[in-house]
């Protein structure tokens, strides 16, 4: 069986959208000015940034106007308890099942909150298993989460392919290992860079298509 690798935020579910409607509903418990959304996701970076950078940040920013544990929750399960799992996503994931292959997540962050979504979107009932970047102790793009993957699957990495929104996490590591990919790009233009994906999708849904179509898998 065939291993297909996905990546969880913003790919198989919208982690920015989740943690938006959390930031909405922070500020207006702590009476803050909405616009200050526009402020908290810029610090965010799309989940990249360090938690720790992003809860000083946000204490130095409210100080005795927000208590320090009401950032550290907003941080630790803001978008964990707001994710879901649309249709289009679920469907895609059954039909590659379906096809025979083997699917597993492969998410950088901490294991707590990604097990967390992975559980409350029933993703864990879907899939054949996961890797966690703090779990394995290695990140995308490194090769070794990648093997970690396909021993979690107990499959070979050989003919592997890799789904994912990041061009650094995703295809590079794809890149690096032979594998191919498709970049779920969620409306962005390909950035600069001495790799490209096998395919480009603007959806994940779209993207496992194209992998379960392939001529050769």
């Amino acid at each position: 069986m065939p291993l297909l690798m996905l990546d969880l935020d913003n790919t198989l579910v919208d982690r920015d959208a989740a943690f938006r409607d959390a930031v909405a509903a922070f500020l207006a418990e702590h009476r803050l000015p909405h616009t200050e959304l526009t402020w908290v996701t810029a610090v965010d970076a799309g989940g990249y940034a360090a938690r720790r950078d992003v809860a000083a940040a946000m204490t130095e920013r409210y100080g005795d106007a927000v208590p320090a544990p009401a950032v550290h929750s907003l941080l630790d399960h803001g978008a964990a308890d707001r994710v879901v799992l649309t249709d289009s996503s679920r469907e895609a994931v059954e039909r590659a099942r379906a096809g025979g292959w083997t699917c597993v997540i492969v998410t950088n962050g901490r294991t707590g909150q990604q097990e967390a979504k992975i559980r409350r979107t029933g993703l864990d009932r879907l899939v054949q298993g996961w890797v966690i970047s703090e779990g394995v102790g290695h990140k995308k793009p490194e090769p070794e989460i990648f093997h970690a993957a396909a021993d979690a699957g107990g499959v070979p990495l050989t003919g592997a392919w890799v789904v994912g929104d990041s061009p650094h996490a995703d295809v590079a590591g794809a890149h690096a290992l032979g594998l191919r990919s498709v970049w779920v790009s969620n409306g962005r233009p390909w950035p600069q860079a001495p790799y490209r994906p096998t395919h480009v999708a603007g959806d994940v849904a779209t993207a496992v298509d194209l992998v379960i179509g392939a001529i050769v898998p």
